[in-house]
């Protein structure tokens, strides 16, 4: 079977839908329990998102199955991880919009990255919408990437990568806990996506360097890795993702649960 792939091409779905925590965190409570043609009546009449229109309901669902259902089993696991803390959350929900837009990938895993390695740990919208032409000239009209860079730095900010919500906004390095970092690993193991496991947009978006990521790696749980020379290589003490949240978070859950 062919492996999940990154989205490789630009779209503007971001327009229409940002981070949204809290909406996919409802996504993972719900959905799993529904089937079928009863999953948007369900989400609708029992509101998982709130009090939204039906069409609105739909384009949620649409875009949260393009963000977790197409990279499995992340949906079940995400349903079944009741002690998630709020910053592993944003992590996972930030990791799975870079997975399907490109457009957030390259902002926040490279063009932040790479201006914060610069010195300039500020960004406001106007330097955001001069940096949309310079990626696509020509692709939008001036309103639209301004659009686009009021989504980008909501989603960001959501995600915890940005600091405030008006211009001029600060970048700040992310807490990422082993179950986060465990997380992210596994599930990159099974995608087709450009870079490697040590370096690519994905951990260099909450600043986590190959050389961060080789120090981190020498006393981690979930998995090894050693170097010779230009050889890297990493041992997994999990055979998959699935494996790997049935033996770390979800047997904690279980844990905790039995002696509540």
């Amino acid at each position: 079977m062919e492996r999940p792939s990154e989205a490789d091409q630009y779209h503007a779905h971001i327009l229409k839908c940002s981070l949204a925590v809290e909406h996919s965190r409802a996504y993972w409570k719900h959905v799993p329990t529904s089937v079928g043609d009863n999953t948007e009546i369900a989400a609708f009449t029992e509101y998982w998102f709130g009090a939204k229109s039906l069409p609105r309901v739909r384009l949620l669902l649409s875009t949260f199955r393009d963000r977790f259902d197409r990279f499995p089993p992340s949906t079940s696991i995400l349903h079944r991880w009741k002690s998630i803390d709020t910053t592993t959350r944003r992590l996972i929900c930030h990791w799975h919009l870079q997975l399907t837009d490109r457009l957030y990938r390259e902002f926040t895993g490279e063009y932040l990255v790479d201006r914060v390695g610069a010195g300039r740990v500020d960004v406001t919208r106007d330097v955001v919408v001069q940096w949309l032409e310079k990626r696509a000239p020509e692709r939008w009209t001036v309103s639209t990437r301004t659009q686009f860079a009021k989504m980008l730095l909501h989603s960001a900010a959501e995600a915890g990568i940005l600091k405030g919500n008006r211009d001029p906004r600060q970048f700040q390095i992310m807490r990422v806990s082993d179950e986060s970092l465990g997380y992210i690993l596994y599930l990159l193991r099974t995608i087709q996506f450009n870079g490697t496991l040590v370096n690519n947009p994905y951990l260099a978006s909450v600043g986590i360097t190959a050389k961060d990521l080789e120090r981190r790696l020498l006393a981690f749980p979930s998995c090894g890795f050693r170097r010779q020379g230009d050889l890297l290589e990493f041992t997994w003490r999990y055979n998959g993702l699935n494996e790997w949240a049935e033996e770390t978070v979800l047997k904690m859950d279980s844990q905790l649960r039995g002696t509540a």
